[in-house]
């Protein structure tokens, strides 16, 4: 397995304007969990234009279908961006998720209202909010995400403790 570099990914991403929201793994780990993860997992806005700055972005780091037989011809461009909705990816940068709707917030619209703001390798990024990340780790229903929904409840509530 490659290693996803996801402090590369994310400066691509903000420094074209992408707008996206973090999710998944890298998102707990924002949030304090020591969970190892592999793959970058985004949320992203289908506005035209950001699909445009997406398309861009991501061509210099050449994405293809992830576990796809090579000869099937992919191009990741707007209109195939557009004509579907999610994208599990192989870059050069490594595993790149790209989901444009989230179960069971919905699209980019409802997701970005369920973020907040954090620093991530120097950038200012949309995170998912720590109560969002566990809805939608308890809807995913993988064992994967079963089992991090306590560490990620014990955070929460240790966010909520009043301080001493």
């Amino acid at each position: 397995m490659t290693t996803t570099n996801f402090q590369r990914l994310i400066a691509l991403l903000t420094e074209a304007n992408v707008e996206f929201v973090l999710i998944g793994g890298l998102a707990a780990t924002v949030h304090g969990s020591p969970h190892v993860t592999y793959d970058l997992d985004v949320c992203y806005d289908r506005s035209p234009e950001n699909l445009e700055r997406l398309c861009r972005t991501l061509a210099a780091v050449h994405p293809r279908l992830r576990g796809a037989p090579p000869d099937i011809p992919f191009q990741f461009d707007p209109p195939t961006v557009r004509a579907g909705l999610n994208f599990t990816l192989d870059t050069d940068l490594g595993a790149f998720d790209l989901l444009g709707e989230v179960a069971p917030l919905g699209e980019f619209p409802q997701v970005i209202k369920q973020s907040e703001a954090a620093e991530l390798f120097g950038y200012r990024v949309r995170v998912l909010s720590l109560e969002a990340l566990i809805q939608t780790k308890r809807v995913a229903g993988r064992t994967k995400d079963l089992l991090v929904i306590p560490e990620l409840e014990a955070l929460l509530e240790l966010r909520k403790r009043p301080p001493d």
